[in-house]
């Protein structure tokens, strides 16, 4: 049983500003170092594109009687999340040169610390308006 009756939460929209968040600093380190602004793009991007994937996964079941669904869903995304960044740090490090370890690391890192932001804000909110 996929739906319930109740509303997903509205997780999109973290990987949404993680996204926009990701591309205004490569546009501005594009203005001051290339490889830099496409190092940071892509350690973003790897935060990013799993993150997203887990959500849609781990969140496409809802309400008390997908409670087994809900955690064979969420191992099932874990998994998948953790494989979607071992090949991306991997096919970056592999594809692309020149490359800036640093700065793919540092998107990365900013991007964790991005959707936790967002996760916390979407949880405070979320108990504002109950």
């Amino acid at each position: 049983m996929r739906g319930a009756g109740i509303a997903p939460p509205p997780v999109y929209r973290i990987s949404l500003a993680q996204l926009v968040l990701l591309v205004s600093i490569a546009a501005v380190l594009a203005a001051v170092d290339r490889v830099w602004a496409y190092s940071v793009l892509g350690g973003g991007l790897i935060a990013i594109v799993p993150q997203a994937g887990y959500a849609a996964v781990a969140f496409s079941w809802r309400g008390a009687r997908s409670a087994s669904g809900m955690g064979r869903a969420s191992y099932t995304a874990a998994a998948f999340k953790f494989v979607l960044n071992a090949i991306g740090f991997a096919l970056l490090f592999a594809l692309v040169r020149p490359i800036e370890g640093v700065a793919v690391f540092a998107g990365y890192l900013a991007m964790l610390a991005a959707h936790i932001t967002g996760s916390w804000l979407l949880v405070a909110h979320r108990r504002q308006e109950n």
